[in-house]
């Protein structure tokens, strides 16, 4: 019986990883769509697509798959789908930006909101939070891509504005407006990225406590997991204690 458990573990297990995976490329394809029905379905020629195809290739999305994506944009049944952004308040007053493509905007507001009220949250209105934050590009290596002077010297070279590198790798920061030329000449320098987007980044941090801690992961993870939710950010922080309390 212990094998047959282990084993049915680690199915389950295997099996919570595809359906991220599933819905994650599911949300990266949607955004492939919209940039390249908005604009021209040439990467080459649409600077939004681009960085939408980065972003997929990054996180392993399969070429067959990132080519459908855009020929589905030209396709006359294509969904019509809005941007929407939501602002709101977490536990502990953590600022909250969620980031939607949808297609029906009355179900996709309703979602949210209901989420936000079920852990002990509450939507705001538009701007409420936003400018706590600032709206930045950004593009992460991995570690082993090169040591921190190089990557800062690359990340000069580039046009960024920041550099910031550590154990877990090396996180690039430029202007919005900049982050397609600045990440293709860090791709020129130091070889394709592990991540390339547009962030909103924190401009104060909100610390939390190990209860306030465990309610907002579970908003978090419920929001990211709306199959209309494209990104979610906040600007909270937790102690290396209260990490390790949550993750056990």
């Amino acid at each position: 019986m212990a094998g047959h458990s282990k084993w049915a573990n680690i199915q389950h297990r295997k099996g919570r990883q595809d359906a991220a995976r599933s819905k994650l490329f599911s949300k990266l394809a949607k955004e492939i769509t919209i940039a390249a029905k908005i604009g021209e379905p040439d990467p080459d020629k649409n600077p939004r697509l681009r960085l939408a195809v980065k972003e997929a290739r990054s996180n392993s999305m399969p070429k067959d798959v990132i080519d459908r994506a855009i020929k589905k944009s030209q396709m006359g049944d294509a969904e019509n789908y809005e941007e929407i952004r939501y602002e709101g308040y977490g536990p502990a007053g953590v600022a909250l930006i969620v980031e939607a493509l949808t297609d029906n905007r009355n179900r996709t507001a309703s979602n949210v909101r209901s989420l936000f009220a079920k852990f002990g949250g509450n939507m705001a209105e538009t701007g409420a939070v936003s400018f706590m934050f600032d709206r930045k590009g950004q593009v992460v290596y991995p570690p082993e891509a090169a040591d921190a002077d190089a990557v800062f010297e690359a990340a000069i070279e580039a046009g960024a504005e920041d550099v910031e590198s550590g154990d877990d790798g090396h996180v690039i920061w430029c202007a919005a407006s900049e982050l397609n030329e600045v990440s293709t000449a860090l791709e020129a320098a130091l070889g394709e990225a592990e991540t390339t987007r547009l962030v909103w980044q924190p401009q104060i941090l909100t610390e939390i406590d190990e209860h306030s801690g465990a309610t907002l992961m579970k908003l978090l993870a419920a929001l990211d997991d709306d199959d209309d939710v494209q990104t979610v950010t906040a600007n909270f922080e937790m102690s290396d204690e209260v990490m390790e309390l949550l993750s056990a």
